[in-house]
């Protein structure tokens, strides 16, 4: 089952799992060290699956001013190979596009994960460049009527 809370929701327990796992995926298993716990958190909507005391995926859902950012998107190393990716993609995009209808969502996409990105709709919005030594992309799933010629460009280019 899907667990979607905003930050003032969540008690001790859940965000306790959340930063473990983050901190393992972002900073340990990435060798990556950086604050990961961050004051972005608070306005966040948070979404996860977990069995028993396992997280199995996670991501949260910002709201800006110009959309919607996805950000933090994990499934740990051990359950990469069960679909949650996949899932938790279409619960966090199916979320959006009701509580948040029209507005583009965006996504800071690690450069491998492109093509994983690219067959929820999102399309590339920057060239990829380094962040934090690790390769990203910005890649932005576009409102009905926006950014209609960037992603006719996009699509030429990919084909």
């Amino acid at each position: 089952m899907w667990v979607i809370k905003p930050f003032e929701e969540l008690t001790a327990r859940e965000l306790h799992l959340i930063y473990k796992e983050r901190t393992a995926v972002f900073v340990v298993e990435q060798k990556c060290p950086y604050q990961e716990v961050d004051d972005t958190d608070l306005v966040s909507i948070h979404f996860w699956k977990q069995a028993d005391d396992r997280l199995l995926a996670y991501t949260r859902l910002i709201p800006e001013a110009e959309g919607v950012r996805i950000g933090r998107v994990l499934v740990p190393q051990g359950e990469r190979t069960h679909g949650y990716g996949q899932e938790l993609m279409q619960v966090v995009l199916g979320y959006a596009k009701t509580h948040f209808p029209g507005l583009p969502v965006h996504a800071q996409a690690q450069a491998y994960l492109q093509d994983f990105y690219w067959t929820f709709g999102f399309r590339p919005v920057s060239d990829i460049y380094l962040e934090d030594d690790i390769p990203h992309i910005d890649m932005i799933i576009p409102t009905q009527n926006s950014q209609t010629e960037n992603i006719n460009q996009q699509e030429e280019k990919r084909e």
